[in-house]
Order: structure tokens, then C-alpha cells, then sequence
């Protein structure tokens, strides 16, 4: 009996709005929006495993119906095994001639099959500064701007700046004409 996985990568269904998406994978899901931001960060992302196939394909349904694309993948298939090419042979003259024709480089040798992708690389020969030796290049000696002050005069001390003189409350009003009862 094969189990299965769901996993989504952030991709919608044709025509569909992406707002509405996650607004109904957020309901589908009881998720707060932080973490259906989390689904839609494009890395590939397991909803659901080890479910049967009537399951896996109720929550492809129904994740499709919301809107969204998943995939859904046999757990049990066989993974394809990749066997690498080997590396080129090289004769061991042809090694040191080559390193010899461009003084001041090294010939990379590679290790493994994954390094024999690399067996052509020339690497410039870099060496290793002193322990203390400051590495950063030296920066100019930053200059003042050069900014016209000469439209600008000072007012004598206690001077007016120009501040709105607040206006005058008038005259009081006459209350001679007003008594009081007991």
C-alpha cells in the first residue's frame, strides 16, 4: 500500500486571485496570516504525509477548490539513482606544463566526481596577509561642503524675527446696566 505526501509551493490555480487564495487557505487551514505568508514563500513545503490515496486525493481536492495547486507524491517510489560521468584523464606532464605556462596560478585537481566539474578552473594564486594587517583600503579624508552663507545677515539681539503679533482682546465690555437680585 503506497502512502503519500502534499506539498505546495506557492503556486494558485489559473485565473485565481491570489488574496482570495489565502484568504481561504487561512480559513481552511484555522492559520493566522503569518502563516500562510510562510506558504507562499516559494520554497516547496509539506502540508500532509503518510495518507492513502482516497486521502491524498480529498486534500488535493479541496486545497484546489480553495484556489491553490499541490502536489501530491508517491512516498514509497523508487528515487533515481545518477551516476556521474569520470573525471577526464590528464597526464601528469600536461599537468605540470599547464601550471608552468601561466606562472602565478593554480591548477585545481579534483577530489571526487563533483570536483571534476572543476578540473579546468585556473584560480588566480591569492596569497594570506600578516595577522594585524589591515586589509580595507584607506578612504579620503572627507572635505566640508562648500555651502553659500552670504544671503544670510543676524538680527541685532532682542530684535523682532517676524513672529504674528497676537491681536488685541479690545475694549471691555460696559456691565454698569447689570444688577444683581436676591
Amino acid at each position: 500500500m503506497s502512502r503519500y505526501e502534499i506539498a505546495f509551493s506557492g503556486r494558485i490555480v489559473p485565473g485565481a486571485q491570489l488574496d482570495s487564495v489565502k484568504a481561504n487557505l487561512a480559513r481552511l487551514f484555522q492559520a493566522d496570516a503569518q502563516r500562510i505568508e510562510l506558504l507562499f514563500s516559494g520554497r516547496r513545503m509539506v502540508i500532509k504525509n503518510n495518507l492513502d490515496e482516497a486521502a491524498a486525493e480529498k486534500y488535493r481536492s479541496v486545497i484546489e477548490r480553495a484556489g491553490a495547486v499541490v502536489e501530491v507524491v508517491d512516498m514509497d517510489a523508487p528515487i533515481e539513482e545518477i551516476e556521474l560521468a569520470p573525471p577526464p584523464a590528464e597526464a601528469p606532464e600536461q599537468h605540470r606544463t599547464a601550471s608552468a605556462a601561466t606562472p602565478g596560478r593554480l591548477q585545481v585537481a579534483p577530489r571526487d566526481e563533483y570536483m571534476a566539474a572543476f578540473a579546468d578552473v585556473e584560480a588566480l594564486d591569492f596569497g594570506l596577509a600578516p595577522v594585524g594587517t589591515d586589509l580595507q583600503d584607506d578612504k579620503p579624508e572627507a572635505q566640508a561642503p562648500r555651502v553659500d552663507l552670504s544671503q544670510f545677515s543676524l538680527a541685532p539681539v532682542g530684535s523682532d524675527m517676524g513672529q504674528a503679533k497676537a491681536a488685541s482682546a479690545g475694549p471691555a465690555p460696559d456691565t454698569s446696566h447689570l444688577k444683581l437680585v436676591d
